[in-house]
């Protein structure tokens, strides 16, 4: 079955003038935790790691250096330590990385920020990130009682609740009104040209994410209401709305955009009242996502939502998923669209594989934002032992979809798949067909279980 239907510090290590090898933890050293695992510092020319196996190095307190099984050098020009070990796969590539792929990954901590008052936002956007061609994204804060003005995109418009409390208005095309109150995990989607205004409510306001299906969408080309109204003659208003020309001499001056408010009442007292009563639009746009039943897995939790369970969001589906310590998103690819993934909590390493003998590894962390091109082959590992990875996965399509390598090869002939993979190695073919026998998907797989019988000794 197809899983749709189940800062950082910037310090620097060593006392200043200290030879740079001097200025890492110690060659060959082992760290104790306060868990039962061993930490060996792999950064020094004496470590072996011929499986390429994770780094934690800021739950470690590890410095990057581009050694690996022998080969490498101390780095003697300027450096940014916290980026390094931001990213230590760019520092020390896995062995496995090979050939050219373009930048994958961005951090919202590096766009630039809007201030307002009571409020901010930042996007991520092609221009930012130019392989994320087909969904940009904007990371927005509101103060209790702060309003993004009413206004409308070409962009349809998905958005995922981060913290705090906020209120939703939209209209639909057949003049039906929509107000909701959401809160953390909830979901809206507000399709192209639909009106609409946001608040943050009491007691902190609110702080989401916005996505939009198009990667080239800027909040600065939105349809604002002041921005109208202040660009049309007071003679076409006062016809429009039958009121006196002079009553629009008080209108803004210019757009509002984001600005502080007064504090909502209750939605059953705020909805308009007009001599015709109220009417409620027949449209849901919002959907708690955190709410529906999770698909548990080995390794952690999987909720997916699309139009089969949120119809009115027809071009954007989404799988929230929390990856335990110690556990791996199975290696898997999206047949229908690239992947935007946004990084909520916790340290993960991605690496793709994109055909033609290429592939490149990226180091995520909270605040980031990963892509991967659709039909490109990617997992997402948990670097740390001691917390879980929350991730958002978001795509240009109605209905989520993704294959499993697991899945595949367990549901291909045996034979075939021993054949391309140990066609001379009848002990390792056993082990690995002995896994993948009965193919029951594991969408988030607990990589300490496994069949003891299946590990062979090389």
């Amino acid at each position: 079955m197809h899983l749709s239907s189940l800062l950082v510090a910037l310090g620097v290590c060593g006392a200043l003038g200290a030879p740079l090898e001097q200025q890492q933890p110690l060659a060959g050293s082992e760290r104790h935790h306060a868990g039962p695992r061993k930490v060996v510092d792999p950064y020094n020319p004496g470590t072996s790691d011929p499986f390429d196996k994770k780094i934690d190095s800021q739950g470690d307190e590890l410095q990057p250096l581009p050694y690996r099984n022998g080969d490498g050098a101390s780095v003697l020009g300027p450096r940014n330590r916290g980026r390094e070990r931001q990213n230590p796969d760019l520092v020390r590539p896995p062995s496995t990385d090979h050939g050219a792929i373009p930048n994958m990954r961005w951090s919202f901590a590096d766009s630039h920020i809007r201030i307002e008052e009571g409020g901010w936002t930042r996007e991520t956007t092609v221009r930012e990130l130019g392989t994320s061609k087909e969904l940009a994204g904007v990371n927005m804060r509101l103060e209790e009682g702060v309003i993004r003005e009413l206004h409308w995109h070409k962009e349809a418009e998905w958005a995922y609740v981060l913290e705090g409390k906020v209120r939703i208005t939209a209209l639909d095309t057949e003049g039906g009104s929509f107000v909701d109150d959401l809160e953390k995990g909830d979901l809206w989607y507000f399709p192209s040209g639909h009106p609409h205004s946001l608040q943050g409510l009491s007691p902190n306001g609110t702080e989401f994410l916005l996505v939009f299906d198009d990667g080239n969408f800027s909040e600065d080309s939105t349809f604002l209401l002041t921005d109208w109204m202040r660009l049309t003659p007071k003679s076409v208003l006062s016809e429009n709305f039958r009121v006196a020309p002079e009553v629009f001499k008080a209108i803004p001056e210019k757009e509002k955009y984001i600005f502080q408010g007064s504090s909502p009442d209750s939605i059953e007292k705020e909805i308009p009242s007009g001599s015709k009563g109220y009417k409620k639009s027949k449209l849901q746009f919002t959907h708690k996502m955190l709410a529906q039943e999770p698909v548990n897995t080995t390794g952690g939790q999987v909720r997916i939502t699309d139009s089969t369970n949120f119809p009115i969001s027809k071009t954007v589906a989404a799988a929230h998923l929390n990856i335990q310590p110690g556990a791996i998103r199975e290696m898997h690819w999206h047949p229908n669209a690239d992947e935007w993934s946004f990084f909520i909590k916790g340290r993960a390493r991605v690496t793709i594989f994109a055909a033609k003998g290429t592939a490149r590894t990226f180091d995520f962390q909270a605040g980031d934002v990963g892509i991967v091109p659709r039909n490109m082959g990617h997992f997402i590992e948990n670097l740390s032992d001691e917390e879980d990875v929350e991730v958002l996965e978001i795509f240009r399509a109605d209905k989520f979809q993704d294959f499993s390598l697991f899945q595949w090869l367990g549901e291909t002939p045996a034979r075939l798949v021993k054949e391309h993979l140990f066609a001379n190695s009848p002990k390792e073919a056993e082990a690995f067909e002995k896994a993948i026998r009965d193919a029951e998907r594991d969408p988030i797989k607990d990589t300490e279980l496994g069949d003891e019988e299946n590990k062979i000794e090389l």
